[in-house]
């Protein structure tokens, strides 16, 4: 599966599953960023809401930085934001951690 479907699912799951920040405007902008292939536009709203506290919007800022989606890899970085994330509950994070 590529990663636009994964942003994409991941969206809309998160929308269904009633998720408040995604109602944040940069968090949603991202979302359709990453889904149209636009890595980097995706990554500036995604680190909008991040730098905000969104454990989300940290999770796929650590996404960004893991796999080198709009931005250089860097692990660092990468567990930073996963950490970031983890640290407020995100299973996810925690897994990828």
């Amino acid at each position: 599966m590529n990663v636009r479907k994964i942003v994409l699912i991941l969206g809309i799951l998160s929308l269904s599953l009633g998720f408040p920040n995604l109602s944040q405007a940069d968090l949603a902008k991202g979302m359709v960023a990453a889904a149209r292939g636009d890595y980097e536009t995706a990554f500036k709203e995604f680190l909008f809401d991040a730098n905000g506290g969104d454990k989300f919007a940290q999770y796929l800022t650590g996404a960004m930085y893991d796999n080198g989606w709009g931005v250089p890899e860097n692990d660092a970085e990468a567990v930073k934001w996963y950490r970031l994330a983890a640290d407020q509950g995100f299973v996810d994070a925690q897994y990828d951690l």
